[in-house]
């Protein structure tokens, strides 16, 4: 079955563009809660208009509320996903648990496609949400054609996949750079995209780019992809301007439409409308490197001849019509009866007066036949026309044409009319029954050497190793405290044995615990015997995504580090709830090995930074699978603010990565004590929040 063609419509004319040229579905932003706030997006009567317009060209429309959201703005998603349901919206993209799990209960016939933002790579998580009734995924940017295949092979969800633009550095909902730097959160849709700055790698910034990703293009393998089972095809591009848009969706779907590969003058015409030194398809390879990587001027011109055309093509309209079939009958004494018919099953049938007797010359059905081909100014064509015409009678041509007029109307309110689905109470406010007077401190490590005894003396009530570490160790230190394991927040498939011998090792240790930062971490720790715990890889928000984590066994979820300290206070929670309270904020956890690709092979086992224009040093992080995590150049210090104790946490994370262990110990004692912080620090997002 042939892939749907998925284009981005970030303003109406962005749409039009995207319809005229050939898109099989648009989506689109309405409203404050999508992941492309700062695109033009659309008003009330402009998504109205759009949905009507679409449907009646047979073009799908899915509504983009892919950001997180607080308790106090989820009534207002649930409303515009109300409202866009009751409009006949075609499905409805989400990132938020709490949304995702509050529109499944409210609107249960509402199709809800999980956004990439729900970080999807591994078949576990993508079968997870078809099981809670997702009808569509769209998976990570990063996968591969292998890692695609196994996840069409065996989700029973619909597979989309990004074929088109521009690529982040991180995984997508993974990212907290734009975040943390400037207040911008990419996960509320403000991303400042500080990927596309000069950065180095152990060196100073000059005019290096180790952050910015070339554009992928995926043109040449539409095919291959059909093959594996992918059922849609997206192009990314909704802060794109509209004649981009309208060259890569009429090239993706003559592609599609001829079943072929790109001509190399199609393949300059994409990198005409934009690329960043030519495109990559390296993901999708299986590859990584340093020649994924470009650039973009910020003077690039526009291609004005290529734009030029591309406009005036679409802006006269008539290059996506819709086939019709008429058939006529006019008889003697019964009122004339025209009848119009759709490929999508829909039939009408319009009357009009009744044909009088000839008095010069008699009505033909060629006559007929070439008045309802005349469909022009309409969203129809004229396939074909059947008249059946009783000799000697007559009929102006002006009831003809307005018989074909009504049928054309009666025929796109058939289109366009809403589906009838359910619509269930909202449920009551969720319980805040884990409310917490004062939080207990947990710790994470990454290195045996800092679970020192100082470290263990100081109480911590949880200990948090990455499952990779515990792989390695033959015993753990005799201590009043709970174990867990942190599995890796990026993986694949083909990890998944390897991670379960893990498992199984730590178990024997005494772990009695694991963090799970993905939601594909659910099914593999299901069965597993130990304690499951969220962590903030999974983005909690709410507390709508707290009971959502609750029904699916978890016992406690940390919650995003970019909820402010009034945020954290006022969400209820239904289910023990955690904070980050101290160490450095991971800002993004990336596919390629940035130490790597900076050109004096992998020394992953030394100390690495990225440096920015002023001179601040980021530490690089080596993670699961040969990939890096950028941490923040500054600590979070909350010590002294004792405030983080009354939010009603159950536990405040002290989160340790480059500390040696007498650092991590001396941290633990100035938390008990309330000390000031000793250095540079930064407050992070607890009192400033995020856009």
């Amino acid at each position: 079955m042939k892939p749907e063609l998925l284009s981005p419509a970030g303003s109406p004319e962005a749409l039009r563009a995207a319809v005229q040229n050939g898109a099989g579905a648009v989506y689109l932003g309405w409203g404050d809660f999508n992941a492309r706030r700062n695109a033009k997006n659309f008003s009330y009567e402009e998504f109205s208009d759009a949905l009507r317009d679409c449907h009646e060209r047979g073009v799908r429309v899915f509504l983009t509320l892919n950001t997180l959201l607080t308790d106090r703005e989820l009534p207002q998603a649930l409303e515009t996903a109300r409202a866009a349901c009751r409009l006949g919206v075609d499905s409805v993209l989400v990132q938020d648990w709490g949304l995702f799990d509050l529109l499944r209960q409210v609107l249960p016939d509402l199709p809800l496609h999980a956004s990439t933002q729900m970080s999807l790579f591994t078949s576990g998580a993508c079968r997870e949400l078809a099981d809670d009734g997702c009808q569509r995924v769209v998976i990570a940017r990063e996968c591969s054609r292998e890692d695609t295949r196994s996840i069409c092979q065996s989700c029973p969800a619909e597979v989309e996949v990004f074929v088109h633009g521009a690529l982040c550095m991180c995984y997508s909902g993974q990212c907290a750079m734009s975040a943390v730097l400037g207040g911008r959160s990419g996960n509320r849709g403000r991303c400042a995209q500080p990927c596309r700055l000069p950065y180095g790698v152990n060196g100073p910034a000059r005019g290096r780019y180790p952050l910015s990703l070339k554009d992928s293009c995926l043109a040449g393998e539409l095919e291959d992809m059909a093959s594996l089972g992918v059922a849609c095809l997206k192009l990314e591009g909704r802060m794109k301007r509209p004649e981009y848009v309208a060259v890569i969706t009429r090239i993706y779907a003559r592609l599609l439409e001829e079943g072929r590969r790109p001509t190399a003058a199609e393949t300059a015409e994409l990198e005409q409308a934009f690329s960043r030194s030519g495109f990559t398809d390296w993901y999708w390879q299986g590859r990584r490197g340093a020649g994924m990587f470009g650039t973009r001027p910020e003077n690039a011109p526009d291609p004005k001849e290529l734009f030029a055309a591309t406009k005036a093509a679409y802006e006269k309209g008539g290059l996506r019509t819709v086939p019709v079939d008429f058939s006529c009958r006019i008889r003697a004494g019964t009122p004339c009866l025209l009848t119009a018919r759709d490929d999508d099953g829909h039939t009408v049938s319009v009357s009009g007066p009744v044909p009088e007797i000839a008095r010069t010359r008699s009505l033909t059905a060629e006559e007929v036949r070439s008045r309802l081909a005349k469909t022009g100014g309409t969203a129809y064509h004229c396939r074909r026309a059947e008249a059946v015409v009783q000799e000697g009678l007559s009929l102006s041509v002006s009831a003809v044409n307005t018989l074909r007029r009504q049928a054309l109307e009666a025929l796109s309110q058939a289109r366009t009319a809403p589906p009838a689905r359910r619509e269930a109470p909202v449920p009551p406010p969720i319980a805040d029954t884990c409310r917490a007077q004062a939080p207990r401190f947990t710790v994470s490590c990454l290195s045996a050497a800092q679970v020192s005894p100082a470290l263990l003396a100081c109480g911590p009530a949880r200990v948090y190793l990455p499952l990779e570490l515990l792989g390695t160790l033959s015993a753990l230190p005799a201590a009043d405290t709970q174990w867990c394991a942190v599995l890796p927040r990026v993986w694949r498939d083909r990890d998944e044995e390897e991670l379960r011998r893990w498992l199984d090792h730590a178990r024997g240790l005494g772990v009695t615990a694991a963090l799970a930062g993905n939601i594909g971490h659910v099914p593999l720790l299901r069965d597993s015997g130990l304690a499951l715990y969220g962590d903030y890889g999974l983005n909690v928000f709410n507390g709508r995504s707290l009971e959502y984590l609750r029904k699916k066994g978890f016992s406690s979820a940390c919650l995003s580090f970019e909820l402010r300290a009034a945020q954290i206070r006022d969400l209820p929670k239904p289910l023990p709830a955690e904070a980050i309270v101290y160490g450095r904020l991971p800002l993004m956890i990336t596919e390629n090995c940035l130490i790597e690709n900076a050109g004096d092979g992998c020394r992953c086992d030394r100390p690495n930074a990225l440096i920015d224009r002023t001179g601040a040093a980021f530490p690089l992080l080596p993670a699961y699978g040969h990939r890096t995590e950028i941490q923040n150049s500054r600590v979070l210090w909350l010590a002294d603010r004792p405030d983080y104790r009354r939010l009603g946490l159950q536990y405040a994370r002290l989160r340790f990565t480059t500390e040696t262990p007498e650092e991590c110990a001396a941290v633990f004692r100035g938390y008990l004590a309330g000390s000031a912080a000793d250095g540079e620090f930064t407050r992070g997002l607890f009192e400033r929040g995020v856009e």
